[in-house]
């Protein structure tokens, strides 16, 4: 497992020059498109007769346009060749793109302008799939949370910087300050993947289909084949629809309801960013340097709860005098609207990294960038409908702040329904909190734990979160059998079934319910999964380790996998245990009470034994409850 910071990563020249690449399109991308949109709102008699207004619309449309109908194409391409060259290939065409743009600047030929911005469009679109494809490749899965984190907080800051720039090269109007300025960001950028080691490509003998229809068509037949990755991507999307509906109110909720000047329309664009980049690195700290989908559940409630508060922060009259930044971060309320800007962000990173790093991690290598451009697809159709949605509110009559309070309570349909189609994202989230808020885990010997194929795991059995903090500590998807008594308890009965566990009980209890067990344990570990048994049968009612029961040797002469032995400390006298009787067993015990994780090496199917997986335990528990 990497214990090195994210940061790291920047160092190394299989990542370093990539990053560069990807964060200077997105920086060139927003410099070029808000360069226009500015010009085009202010400057469009000098360009073209079209209204301000329906120019802004077209060009948006223009850019976002390319994502819809070539993504299809750009998947091939990036999983049938070197996602080096693809990358290199790209760049190249950007210089002679904004090349193309400095000619549009220079004879004030808008539709030569509109080409070049939707050939921006197209060269983010041939981007994206080689640039979260590669990830996969040069990352190990224990640096996909980082490396995506340091993505999305490089593509954020170009698209701020990007923006900010751009208000910059308006205002001063020179075309040849305009021109010669996109024309170097996009020349360093093709320095930067220059720099990018070659890779072999993933599929090599893949059969490119021109016809764009098809090719889309077939990246989201792709995207469709794995139930969590097609989930995480509708998720992914989601994010962009909130994020669109939001940005687009920023400028009209700045002007017409803080009554701010344009610094404040900068200073919540900086908040939104700047929590965005944050979150986005929090996740790495956060998930201990694993894919931890727990995190998105806390992410979504952030992207709610603060999207509420600014809606309640929001003056139900806005201010006399029009105010700057200063002034508005002057005001009780405006902080507060700042705070949720920048929260709003900060959620966002937590929520969108690991839906990012789940999907590279669940699909497979040859199929990796055809799924990444069906995200592309599905991102871009949600970007639309978020715009028609608000363009839809506004013409009705709807006020910004309801705008933004529809949209967080939307994203809370929206989660709602996710979670209820894959209730893990909401059990590793539970995991994580008990991990983190209810104790501090330690986890010795996790090298021990196969990263893939299956397993069985053996642990004592000391209190009724063993399973939540196994969850935590291991990480992997695994599969429980529990005590049908406890399986069945109100309320817990609900994680519990969420978990998938397995309910078993003895053959004098219920044979039925023993022999179903047992047909399930047998499946999931011929599918390749992990499960997690309690030998001893029951939970410890002194604190001991128990005899183990024969019933793990039944299912080893049925399926020999790997048995693993861990042994937990620490719980013994928590809320969850044994320890207490009565009424004062729900009193809070030991919060934040340290909880060791022993993880001993796998015993082949052929060696084990009831004894030796006893002695194992034992030593590993080291004596202490």
């Amino acid at each position: 497992m990497a214990t090195h910071s994210q940061f790291r990563l920047l160092r190394e020249r299989r990542f370093l020059p990539f990053f560069g690449a990807q964060a200077l399109g997105a920086f060139n991308d927003n410099v070029y498109k808000n360069t226009l949109v500015i010009i085009a709102t202010y400057h469009a008699s000098t360009y073209t007769s079209m209204a301000p207004g329906t120019l802004t619309m077209l060009a948006g449309g223009l850019f976002i346009l390319p994502f819809v109908l070539f993504s299809g194409l750009a998947g091939q391409l990036a999983d049938r060749y070197d996602k080096t060259r693809v990358l290199r290939a790209v760049k190249v065409c950007e210089v002679l793109i904004m090349a193309l743009a400095g000619v549009g600047f220079a004879l004030h030929a808008m539709p030569l302008l509109l080409v070049a911005l939707f050939l921006m469009g197209a060269h983010s679109t041939f981007f994206a799939p080689a640039k979260y494809g590669l990830l996969p490749q040069v990352l190990d899965e224990d640096e996909l949370v980082g490396g995506n984190a340091l993505l999305e907080m490089g593509t954020f800051v170009g698209i701020l910087t990007g923006m900010l720039l751009a208000g910059v090269l308006a205002k001063l109007g020179h075309l040849a300050v305009i021109d010669t300025t996109l024309l170097a960001i996009a020349v360093l950028g093709l320095a930067f993947s220059l720099a990018i080691p070659p890779l072999a490509p993933a599929a090599p003998t893949l059969r490119i289909d021109v016809n764009l229809w098809r090719s889309t068509m077939a990246n989201l037949a792709a995207a469709r084949a794995n139930r969590v990755v097609f989930l995480s991507i509708l998720g992914i999307s989601w994010f962009w629809f909130y994020g669109i509906l939001v940005l687009a109110q920023v400028p009209l909720y700045a002007k017409q309801v803080l009554n701010g000047s344009e610094d404040v329309v900068i200073l919540l664009l900086v908040a939104f960013s700047l929590g965005v980049g944050t979150g986005s690195l929090l996740c790495e700290r956060l998930s201990g340097h694993r894919i931890e989908i727990g995190l998105v559940p806390l992410g979504s409630l952030g992207l709610t709860l603060f999207g509420i508060d600014v809606y309640l922060a929001t003056p139900a009259v806005p201010p006399l005098a029009a105010v700057d930044w200063l002034g508005l971060l002057a005001q009780a309320g405006g902080r507060r609207v700042f705070a949720d800007m920048l929260m709003i962000g900060l959620s966002g990173g937590l929520y969108i990294v690991p839906l990012y790093a789940q999907m590279q991690r669940l699909t497979r290598a040859e199929f990796m960038s055809r799924v990444i451009s069906a995200n592309s697809i599905w991102n871009a159709i949600f970007m639309v409908v978020a715009s028609l949605f608000g363009g839809v509110l506004l013409a009705r009559g709807v006020s910004i702040p309801i705008v933004l309070l529809v949209c967080a309570l939307l994203n809370f349909a929206v989660a709602a329904f996710i979670y209820a189609q894959l209730p893990e994202f909401l059990l590793r989230f539970l995991a994580w909190a008990v991990a983190r808020v209810l104790y501090l885990i330690r986890v010795e010997g996790l090298e021990h734990m196969p990263e893939r194929g299956a397993a069985l795991i053996i642990c004592n059995h000391v209190s009724f979160a063993d399973a939540l903090i196994l969850s935590a500590a291991v990480h992997r998807p695994m599969r429980f059998v529990m005590e049908a008594a406890i399986f069945r308890m109100p309320l817990a009965n609900l994680v519990f079934r969420g978990m998938k566990a397995i309910p078993v009980a003895t053959a004098a209890e219920d044979p039925a319910v023993r022999e179903a067990a047992f047909t399930q344990v047998l499946a999931d570990l011929r599918r390749g999964e992990l499960v997690c048994i309690f030998p001893e049968g029951r939970l410890t009612a002194d604190g001991s380790l128990g005899e183990f029961r024969p019933g793990l040797l039944r299912i080893l002469k049925e399926a020999p996998v790997p048995v693993v032995p861990i042994a937990l400390s620490g719980l013994w006298g928590s809320t969850f245990s044994r320890r207490y009787r009565g009424l004062s067993r729900y009193l809070p015990r030991r919060l934040w009470a340290r909880i060791d994780v022993h993880i001993g090496a796998p015993v082949p199917a052929a060696e084990v034994s009831l004894t030796r997986l006893h002695e194992t335990v034992a030593t590993l528990r080291g004596g202490v409850p």
